[in-house]
């Protein structure tokens, strides 16, 4: 029938759309994946929402064993809720592929996610270079890919800023905190302890947390957050940030 993947945006169950809860409530069978990031939402209260059941997914379902549900929706209409929008995980873009070969169709409702959110830092979202993901270093076998520090330089050289995505293991409640990532890029010599970062922390609340301090003054946050290397910053940029504190 048809594979629906629903961002859930940011922060909690408030950010669907209405198109997006609309979605689940006409869909067979709905389920949620939440490994990719920390997801501050209730299940309970989004089951309410869509009045439906929703099964949780493990990494390994749609990583190692997408074709099940590639399969079920060849027969029911089966939605799934990802963190932030649908696309920005290569997992899922996968995953859409995959369907389409098999003949099913599929569609995408977007929402919010943190490259669209960190207009709200006061940086121009178009003077972002590449990201980079900084990874666990038992993750990355003790030994960090050269192609992040590579990249961080590449767009300093540009006077690019970059968005660092710091490492989740979902499963085990584990967040690679701001002050764990800092050390990690000091290591790799791409920043100086004096030099500037941001912290971008619970995105889409309330009370998001924005920092602009000297790499060595970032300090561990209690949620899972991003750091933003500026780059060549433009007046207006620099004013925003500035008036952070």
């Amino acid at each position: 029938m048809a594979l629906t993947l629903i961002g859930l945006g940011l922060f909690d169950e408030n950010d669907l759309s209405l198109r997006a809860v609309e979605e689940a409530k006409n869909s067979d069978k709905v389920y949620i994946e939440n490994y990719t990031g920390k997801w501050h939402g209730n299940l309970s209260n989004l089951e309410n929402l869509v009045g439906k059941k929703i099964i949780q997914l493990e990494r390994k379902d749609l990583e190692d064993d997408s074709n099940k549900i590639i399969q079920e929706s060849k027969a029911k209409s089966i939605s799934i809720f990802v963190q932030g929008d649908p696309l920005i995980a290569t997992t899922h873009s996968a995953l859409i592929l995959e369907a389409r070969k098999a003949g099913v169709e599929t569609k995408i409702i977007h929402n919010a996610s943190i490259f669209s959110a960190i207009g709200e830092t006061g940086l121009h979202v178009y003077k972002f270079g590449p990201t980079v993901t900084i990874s666990f270093p038992e993750r990355a076998k003790g030994k960090l890919s050269k192609s992040i520090f590579e990249t961080i330089e590449e767009n300093k050289k540009r006077g690019l800023h970059t968005l660092c995505l710091l490492d989740v293991l979902a499963e085990n409640d584990k967040y690679m905190t701001p002050k764990e990532a800092v050390e990690i890029l000091l290591k790799g010599k791409v920043v100086t302890a004096k030099d500037k970062a941001v912290v971008f922390g619970k995105a889409g609340s309330d009370k998001p947390h924005i920092e602009y301090t000297i790499a060595e003054e970032v300090k561990s946050q209690d949620t899972p957050s991003v750091i933003i290397i500026p780059g060549k910053l433009h007046f207006s940029e620099n004013e925003f940030l500035e008036s952070l504190g």
